[in-house]
């Protein structure tokens, strides 16, 4: 019998520790009996913390809220999607949408047990979509290349409309300092300024976050605007558009052509005055030939598009760049840096740079980390992978450039649809997703 018994506490223990909510209960004093596994994920917390403590005694609450654990075992009243932020006992910001009842034995009530959603991540990702940026704007790009010059003189003319922009280049060139200039200098420069990295979460979170929410569309939904509501009026920079699921593409396209928004279970839409800014690493053609991209997205996305320049294809801008993140860490450092050797700048210009000029200014802190009085920097400071004789690649051999490819699958993709449609050029813009007009430029400028 008493082995029954502890079998089936063993049992319980278990499924408390698989389900995939937070399970928080405590006694008729507030203290804490049960502490599942994931509500000690939840709040980064260990169990011997928080069991057969005061809730009180753990978790701090603001002011203006109670603790909806306490307030059921004052009240002896449930409650259901209640949203509620507190902070554990080292200060972390922890946000929860809650179902919480009572707990009675024998009509007395002995307690109340919470079942907790954490929030946290999405609470902060919104929080940090409306934080202020920093503002920049193209004097603010460094680079006197050709190869830039003409990307920084295109982009100035894109932030005199508000026609969408599908910006290109490779991880680490610069593209969202090409989408915060062309914002801060158009007209939308008062506008919000909102981004958001297609690629950063998962297409459930993604999907309630740029179209927003109806409350009781789904288990917590609450009333929300997404990022387009948010954005009305200003810019909405959609990173890694590419890594956005196909079928979320064909939804941003409509909203992108009629301009409305509808929230997920909602009836209603709301017309939205947003200049959507996307970026890629990848090239169109490359991207639609593996499925990432829809075609009509791509037409639809690029009317305007920059290709922005790897850093190997522009190394007469590397003793500028150098020379600007020498200076941002001296100032950090206290340190007094006056440059690079002889052998570094070789060195610099041999190498692929495969993480463009994110790689540079990390390899340049690197480096200043493990200086001590020397005011120049050596080989021996550079990170040791940097040192290694298989990083001394020769930056002769290219790839075909990216414009070359883009020229020539924009005029296959317009090829095929004037054939498609029998020569008829409204009929193929129609399918493009381009007014005539519009194609009528790009069949003279592709030579079609």
């Amino acid at each position: 019998m008493e082995e029954t018994k502890d079998v089936r506490l063993a049992l319980y223990e278990t499924i408390m520790n698989l389900v995939d909510a937070g399970i928080h209960a405590i006694d008729e004093e507030g203290r804490t009996m049960i502490y599942n596994q994931k509500m000690r994920d939840i709040e980064r917390m260990d169990s011997r913390e928080v069991l057969h403590k005061k809730l009180e005694d753990v978790f701090r609450f603001r002011s203006s809220e109670e603790s909806t654990l306490l307030k059921a075992l004052k009240t002896g009243e449930e409650s259901h999607l209640v949203k509620q932020t507190y902070f554990n006992n080292k200060g972390r910001e922890i946000t929860s949408v809650n179902h919480t009842y009572p707990f009675y034995y024998k009509e007395k009530l002995m307690g109340a047990v919470e079942i907790a959603e954490d929030i946290t991540k999405i609470e902060r990702l919104i929080r940090r979509n409306h934080e202020p940026h920093t503002g920049y704007t193209f004097h603010h790009i460094i680079g006197k290349s050709k190869a830039v010059s003409e990307v920084i003189e295109f982009a100035k003319r894109a932030a005199r409309t508000s026609s969408y922009v599908l910006i290109i280049g490779e991880t680490g060139t610069g593209k969202e300092l090409f989408a915060q200039s062309i914002h801060y200098e158009s007209e939308r420069s008062r506008g919000p300024f909102i981004t958001q990295n297609c690629a950063a979460l998962p297409d459930n979170l993604i999907e309630s976050i740029l179209f927003g929410t109806k409350k009781g569309a789904f288990t917590g939904a609450v009333d929300r605007a997404g990022l387009f509501e948010q954005a009305d009026g200003g810019t909405l920079l959609l990173d890694e558009i590419n890594a956005l699921n196909i079928h979320l593409q064909a939804k941003l396209l409509r909203v992108l052509q009629e301009k409305k928004v509808k929230r997920i279970g909602g009836t209603q839409e709301k017309p939205v005055d947003v200049r959507v800014i996307a970026t890629m690493n990848e090239t169109p053609y490359e991207a639609i030939a593996n499925h990432r991209l829809r075609k009509d997205l791509y037409y639809r996305l690029g009317v305007v598009t920059l290709l922005i320049p790897p850093l190997r294809d522009r190394l007469e801008d590397l003793p500028l760049l150098t020379r600007h993140f020498i200076q941002k860490y001296n100032t950090l450092f206290q340190m007094n840096v006056r440059g690079i050797t002889p052998e570094v700048l070789t060195f610099f210009h041999s190498y692929r740079w495969p993480g463009n000029i994110r790689e540079l200014e990390h390899i340049i802190e690197a480096a200043m980390n493990v200086m001590l009085d020397e005011d120049m920097i050596e080989l021996r400071h550079l990170p040791m992978q940097y040192r290694q004789s298989g990083h001394y690649t020769p930056a002769a051999e290219k790839s075909p450039l990216l414009k070359d490819r883009l020229f020539e699958y924009e005029k296959q993709c317009i090829l095929e649809a004037l054939e498609a449609n029998g020569s008829n050029i409204s009929k193929a813009a129609e399918q493009l997703g381009l007014s005539r007009q519009s194609l009528q430029y790009r069949m003279k400028r592709l030579g079609i």
